[in-house]
């Protein structure tokens, strides 16, 4: 490699940080000024320029700016600056960066896959991966971008903000992740009709043709990088399920929205019972929006309450109901999806409910426990349907985690108050402390940042050929030992500061659940010293 090639190599640069005689040996040496730099002094620089921006988009333009040079400066910052770093290199800013692409991008930093040439997927992941191993895989097609939509082919900077978070949250080797655009057009007419749209330049390929060329996808992954772990992000309603129902059983592979969130929902509803005193038994769960992440959430309640709790799985599901933009799911309405279906009611158990549409009249007739939104339809938990909340239930969780923050159904701080501060509340994105009658409400963020990369750590670290129910169910419960149940306001998530922290937790349960099921490949004797050998340190 080239001295000008090696400073171009983010996975190798180093910057000013190489000593001289590091100079001479990569070859870089009169490419560089003379003075050689610490990784603390670089990066007390970058964090005065962070600070001297006006706005998170150009602050996100900026760190990720640095992350295409120099991959250890950018983690150094993000490991002295997570939870500032955080929503500005992800949600909710990320969501801004794919909205305005065409105002700021030349192109993400991620290989592009064309359903125009299936032929091509293996050149294009060689491209990008140029020699190196690959552990993760972590592909899009740009239809369901967080609470925004389709954002085609821009959707591909979802994928610079997921894989930041894996590095700064589990300390996953960046130099072993690939991210992939998996391009099939897109319905949004605004993109199409822009002539600065960067993707394929037609509605999205839907049906066999689509179907076909993601088996091409999977197939061309496993055959060039055969123990890596494919994760799914923000697949739209019709394909999410369909796909992961497809290889989850087969293929070492995860769909975020759908598995990752429904996790992390979990771990919240682990520690308000903890909190709360109550058990099982206590548990009705309604979900409003009835999409990927909303029936994703269900599934992993449902399976918690099985596995965990020793409930028969008809029971279980009987205590989900699902509310869509069209009102209460109920069995006969046409038009439903696999995953709606499952949780329809009969009509007869609402006999007296006479607006299906109306939620505050369905949290009357159901009496959940627990309210969670995924619609993003903002302010949809208003006072009257938080109201009604309160006067079923002693300590109700809320979960308003739509995002980004102006598509959450309901602001923390108000259902605090509705609820004379007696509800559990977590948000999508962060939200501030809330002091109400002398005591401070810390609000858990329910980002399933706080999962996805532990899970998936461990499933690499365990050398897991699948990922499991129970590897997911052993993930939420991990970190619920990190919540002092004893203290007033206390969040029934940890914090986001707190992320290396919970990574490391899950990684472990995850590897150690898949070696107990016997799922690992080879032998891990070790786990907790594995987790700690195969992280990545910025600063070697």
């Amino acid at each position: 490699m080239t001295g000008f090639a090696t400073l171009k190599d983010s996975f190798v640069n180093k910057g000013i940080a190489y000593t001289a005689d590091e100079r001479v040996a990569a070859d870089v040496d009169g490419l560089l000024p003379a003075a050689v730099q610490s990784l603390d002094l670089q990066e007390q620089a970058m964090y005065a320029r962070f600070h001297s921006l006006d706005k998170d988009i150009e602050k996100r333009l900026y760190l990720m700016g640095v992350c295409r040079e120099n991959r250890r400066l950018f983690y150094h910052g993000m490991a002295k600056h997570l939870t500032e770093y955080m929503p500005i290199v992800y949600a909710p800013t990320v969501a801004q960066s794919i909205q305005r692409y065409d105002e700021f991008y030349f192109g993400s930093d991620v290989a592009y896959v064309s359903i125009e040439h299936p032929e091509r997927i293996k050149d294009a992941l060689r491209q990008y991966a140029q020699g190196r191993d690959i552990d993760l895989i972590v592909a899009t097609d740009g239809e369901g971008i967080l609470g925004i939509g389709d954002w085609g082919a821009q959707g591909a900077e979802i994928l610079t903000g997921k894989l930041a978070v894996y590095t700064a949250a589990a300390g996953i080797d960046p130099a072993r992740v690939l991210p992939v655009m998996i391009d099939v057009g897109t319905d949004r007419q605004e993109l199409l009709d822009n002539p600065h749209y960067v993707g394929n330049r037609f509605p999205r390929v839907r049906g066999q043709r689509y179907d076909d060329f993601i088996e091409a996808f999977v197939r061309d992954s496993l055959e060039l990088y055969p123990d890596a772990l494919l994760h799914w992000e923000d697949f739209g309603r019709p394909c999410a399920a369909p796909i992961l129902e497809r290889y989850r059983h087969d293929v070492l592979t995860l769909n975020d929205d759908i598995q990752g969130t429904g996790v992390t929902v979990l771990a919240a509803l682990v520690a308000a019972r903890r909190i709360a005193g109550t058990s099982y038994d206590d548990t009705r769960i309604l979900v409003f929006g009835a999409g990927t992440a909303g029936v994703g959430i269900a599934d992993q309640l449902v399976d918690d309450m099985v596995l965990e709790g020793g409930m028969d799985r008809a029971d279980a599901m009987s205590r989900v109901a699902l509310v869509d933009r069209y009102g209460l799911i109920l069995a006969g309405q046409e038009g439903l999806t696999e995953g709606q279906a499952k949780y329809a009611h009969d009509p007869a158990e609402f006999a007296g409910l006479d607006d299906i549409t109306d939620l505050a009249a369905v949290v009357d007739a159901f009496k959940p426990s627990v309210l969670i939104g995924t619609s993003t339809r903002p302010g949809a938990f208003n006072e009257q349907v938080v109201r009604a909340m309160a006067s079923h239930v002693e300590r109700p969780l809320i979960c308003p985690i739509s995002n980004p923050t102006e598509l959450s159904e309901a602001k923390a701080a108000d259902v605090i108050r509705w609820t004379e501060g007696r509800a559990f509340v977590i948000t999508g994105t962060p939200s501030a402390p809330v002091e109400y009658n002398g005591v401070t409400y810390h609000i858990g963020q329910g980002n399933n940042a706080l999962m996805y990369p532990g899970i998936c750590f461990g499933a690499i670290v365990g050398k897991a050929r699948l990922i499991s129910d129970r590897m997911l169910l052993a993930a939420a419960h991990a970190i619920s030992g990190m919540i002092d149940v004893n203290e007033p306001g206390a969040a029934v998530l940890p914090p986001v500061s707190s992320l290396t922290e919970i990574s490391r937790r899950v990684a472990i349960a995850v590897a150690e659940q898949a070696i107990a099921e016997g799922l690992n490949r080879e032998p891990v004797p070790d786990v907790p010293a594995a987790v700690e050998a195969n992280t990545w340190h910025p600063e070697a």
